[in-house]
């Protein structure tokens, strides 16, 4: 990616060493919970014990891994060499299926994160090929548009192994949306209608060595909008997330066996706060590459977000107005894609 440019430059306070906690300190990485999905091959089997550990991790970090999750090793290896190969073709070559402010979905070399660009590349594509969503972002415009993908020529397996990839996570997704919704006491099945038609799409991630990786982020700190990430990663590292008790930041530890999960924001607003979407980051270093690939879980754009029924009393009013998903999708979409004079939106905007 060349040289460290004025737009990849962190302010002060926002750069990789602020606020950090060591490995070595106190306070070790391992605090975010592993939890063992094994269970859950027996569709008899009581999964009330692995809901209340999700419950714990939600309310206290937002984060937790999981092992024996069910995605096949030999497809994950398959992915990632397909994912390299493609990152290793010329520039031109990538920018033939290059994203813009019509079509979301593609290859992008200027991903922003609250107005800095991120030191990465990526590539994005829909689970559902098409994809609905709003044309524009006005509140009162009900017109909508499909969005399709894009695939590169090569690598020749590209699509194939993509689609085989989302259609997997997107099963695991499902079945942490089912113990999310017992951990808080509703039905398995409470929450996976806002899916119906779902806005979700993975992202492949390359992290290129960074000539100063004191200066700049691989992604700047941010929460995830939709409701569930699922991010598999490589051995180097770099994902860093802020503790939910005092704000300050330390690493996740890769685990090769693990998946890292995250909630995200409808999550937080569906639970009225008591679940809470972490924000976090991507540290780079000035030797080695790093790949990951999240899912991000998205409900249909038809839903609107608010706290659940269920969850809210007398003694717990809404902490959020309801606001619109697929609005909220567009508009976060396009402060993604290039520098924004204004703050993109977030959750907090809705604040009852």
């Amino acid at each position: 990616m060349g040289d460290l440019g004025e737009a990849f430059i962190q302010a002060p306070e926002h750069r990789p060493n602020t606020h950090l906690i060591n490995s070595g300190d106190l306070i070790s990485p391992d605090e975010i919970p592993t939890i063992d999905l094994s269970s859950l091959i027996d569709p008899d089997h009581d999964k009330t014990a692995i809901a209340k550990e999700i419950a714990d991790a939600c309310k206290r970090w937002g984060f937790f891994q999981v092992v024996n999750h069910g995605l096949p090793a030999d497809l994950r290896r398959r992915v990632d060499e397909t994912m390299a190969e493609f990152f290793n073709l010329t520039t031109e070559e990538k920018r033939k299926v290059k994203r813009d402010e019509v079509n979301p979905m593609g290859y992008h070399d200027e991903e922003h994160t609250k107005n800095v660009r991120d030191w990465k590349e990526i590539f994005d594509f829909f689970l559902q090929d098409s994809t609905i969503a709003p044309a524009t972002t006005e509140p009162e415009d009900t017109d909508l548009r499909k969005l399709t993908n894009q695939w590169p020529q090569n690598p020749s397996q590209f699509r194939e192994i993509c689609q085989e990839y989302a259609r997997e996570v997107e099963k695991l997704a499902f079945r942490l949306l089912e113990l999310i919704s017992i951990s808080l006491g509703l039905p398995g099945d409470r929450l996976a209608g806002f899916f119906n038609d779902q806005t979700s799409f993975v992202r492949f991630n390359h992290y290129p060595p960074c000539p100063n990786p004191d200066l700049a982020l691989g992604v700047g700190r941010h929460k995830d909008a939709g409701a569930i990430t699922v991010l598999a990663q490589d051995s180097v590292g770099g994902l860093q997330v802020s503790r939910r008790s005092d704000g300050q930041w330390f690493p996740v530890t890769p685990n090769p066996d693990a998946l890292i999960i995250n909630i995200g924001n409808c999550i937080q607003v569906w639970t009225n706060d008591k679940y809470w979407s972490a924000e976090h980051r991507v540290v780079v270093n000035s030797s080695k590459e790093r790949f990951s690939i999240p899912f991000f879980f998205f409900p249909s754009h038809e839903v609107n977000i608010e706290p659940l029924e269920e969850l809210i009393s007398e003694d717990n009013p809404p902490c959020y107005k309801m606001y619109n998903w697929g609005k909220f999708f567009v508009s976060r979409n396009r402060s993604d894609y290039k520098k924004l004079e204004v703050e993109n939106i977030q959750i907090d905007h809705f604040k009852a």
